[in-house]
């Protein structure tokens, strides 16, 4: 990532509020893009999270992800056109990164379009691999998905860490 070019980004939960300016990015960004309903039905569920990235007070980025008991599960992630490229989706991806550990959540799943190439190369580049492809995985059209992990390295030290409940209180 170019520093010169990286922005101050504000990472905080999405807020009913942000629906407008989520919508936007959503349709600037992807051909097949979700609906308020989309979002609205996804961010009822219990295990369903979103997030906005912040940058002078405008919202030029989002995801929305499900926590599962062993993994995260990406479904939406975008950055305004007008603000790619600038450590926007990085700052979004280390907030993501920062929930895992080797104890419980240890990696981050996502899909992409085997079209987006943009986002495949993002993905690589901060240490996601393709695991499969997932053939005709979009209702909107015959494309085919990548499937996506990224798998939590823990440190030498982490491992050390005793790690059973009991130990830890007791410790």
């Amino acid at each position: 990532m170019d520093t010169k070019q990286a922005v101050n980004t504000h990472i905080r939960w999405m807020i009913r509020r942000d629906m407008p300016a989520v919508l936007g990015i959503e349709n600037k960004s992807f051909e097949f893009a979700w609906t308020e309903e989309d979002f609205i039905r996804c961010l009822r569920q219990r295990n369903c999270i979103g997030m906005v990235a912040e940058v002078d007070d405008q919202v030029v980025g989002f995801m929305i992800y499900e926590l599962h008991k062993n993994r995260l599960h990406v479904l939406n992630f975008s950055v305004h056109p007008d603000a790619r490229r600038k450590g926007v989706g990085h700052a979004m991806l280390s907030k993501l990164l920062g929930k895992l550990s080797h104890e419980r959540r240890n990696r981050i799943m996502l899909e992409v379009r085997e079209t987006n190439l943009e986002a495949q190369l993002f993905f690589k580049s901060v240490g996601f691999k393709a695991i499969s492809v997932l053939r005709d995985f979009y209702e909107d059209t015959v494309e085919d998905a990548y499937l996506m992990q990224y798998r939590y390295q823990a440190s030498v030290e982490e491992l050390a860490q005793p790690h059973n409940r009991i130990t830890r209180m007791a410790g």
